[in-house]
């Protein structure tokens, strides 16, 4: 039997009515435009957060994770607010409850559910684990009662509670990416129009490895770091008289700049204008079969988080100037930052050098020992029983 189902049936005497999965992303290019409704290239990862459910007859909505030693919390839907759930090692399902909550502000008739949750998707490591969560709870409960949506609408609602119920002001990148991706493509996704196009990505047909170097460094994005460049970012669009940055044209960013009296701003405004122009870029190198030329961009990007956007810290430029030193094509911080995960292109024999490079690194740094895997592009959310 499926590990969920048989963890759900073992807490809670019976068998799960089915069992939900959706996965963690990476994002190759396009970091912090989500919010700014630019463009992202993420894809979906092959480690998953799994949610095994039943209904129940009352209101209440029953959270157990195999992963965390909180027990089973038990939430009344009738009392969901914002901000309400537990703190400490149950802060976790302040997730599923937003998503409960999500859904009911929007009017679907959800009611109480039985959840138990699996995962294997590093939490803190910038592969969206909050956002897999989200996802795989919205499918879970709208399938349930019988109220299945489109990827694109679970994802939105997703959106919704992590802004609105848990307090990150996350754009819509990471829930798109879980709930829509396809196995062997990228994700180009027009975080306006919510626009989308699967972009054929398959490093191992071209000799290489896209490696994932986790810090370990825990990062967390609802401390106001996050929040402040989003709020820097719209008072930028709004003294340049545009709905959001996505509207500044590159060719147009040094007249803008000009204009901009905040150096933090323009500071800003060059990252996420300049992200916008490398994801178009590297979707065109992925589409010529060139996957080799599109590292140069993913280290341009690094540059650009780590000076101009300022999210980086010293583990994740360690790693990616070791990557780059011992050979990638290119390197990147990916995800909000402040921690997390860096991304390497590499050929597939240097995997071996490479992850010892790394490794070398940050023992000779005095850092936790980073833990390094390889990426591949796989399917989004789905029932899998």
């Amino acid at each position: 039997m499926n590990r969920a189902a048989q963890g759900f049936q073992d807490l809670y005497g019976s068998p799960p009515e089915g069992v939900w999965a959706a996965p963690g992303r990476v994002n190759l290019i396009g970091e912090h435009t989500d919010y700014n409704d630019g463009f992202a290239l993420p894809f979906a990862l092959p480690q998953r957060t799994e949610v095994a459910a039943a209904r129940r007859t009352d209101r209440e909505l029953r959270l157990h994770s195999a992963d965390v030693p909180s027990g089973v919390v038990t939430l009344d839907l009738t009392d969901l607010t914002p901000g309400g759930t537990p703190r400490g090692p149950a802060g976790w399902t302040a997730y599923p409850a937003g998503v409960a909550w999500a859904l009911l502000e929007a009017g679907l008739p959800v009611g109480g559910a039985d959840l138990y949750v699996r995962s294997d998707v590093p939490t803190g490591a910038g592969l969206s684990s909050s956002a897999a969560l989200e996802v795989a709870t919205a499918m879970a409960l709208t399938e349930l009662y019988g109220i299945p949506l489109p990827g694109a609408e679970l994802a939105t609602l997703a959106r919704r509670a992590e802004n609105a119920y848990v307090g990150v002001p996350c754009g819509v990148m990471d829930q798109m990416a879980s709930a829509c991706s396809s196995a062997g493509h990228a994700l180009h996704l027009d975080t306006r129009t919510l626009e989308q196009r699967h972009i054929p990505f398959d490093c191992a047909a071209s000799g290489l490895r896209l490696l994932v170097i986790d810090t370990r460094v825990k990062h967390d994005l609802a401390d106001g770091a996050y929040a402040a460049r989003r709020s820097s970012c719209h008072r930028a669009a709004a003294a340049l008289g545009l709905p959001a940055l996505r509207d500044l044209a590159y060719a147009d960013l040094p007249e803008a700049l000009s204009r901009l009296t905040d150096p933090i701003g323009r500071r800003r405004v060059r990252h996420i204008v300049t992200e916008n122009e490398r994801v178009l870029r590297v979707e065109a190198e992925l589409r010529a079969g060139r996957l080799r030329a599109a590292g140069p961009l993913l280290t341009e990007g690094h540059a650009s988080l780590r000076d101009d956007y300022e999210v980086s810290c010293p583990e994740l430029d360690l790693a990616v100037a070791t990557a780059n030193a011992a050979g990638a094509y290119g390197a990147r911080m990916t995800g909000g930052g402040f921690g997390g995960s860096a991304l390497a292109l590499i050929d597939a024999e240097a995997e071996a050098e490479v992850t010892r490079a790394v490794e070398g690194a940050f023992a000779a740094a005095g850092f936790t020992a980073p833990h390094v895997t390889r990426a591949v592009p796989a399917a989004g959310a789905a029932r899998i029983l």
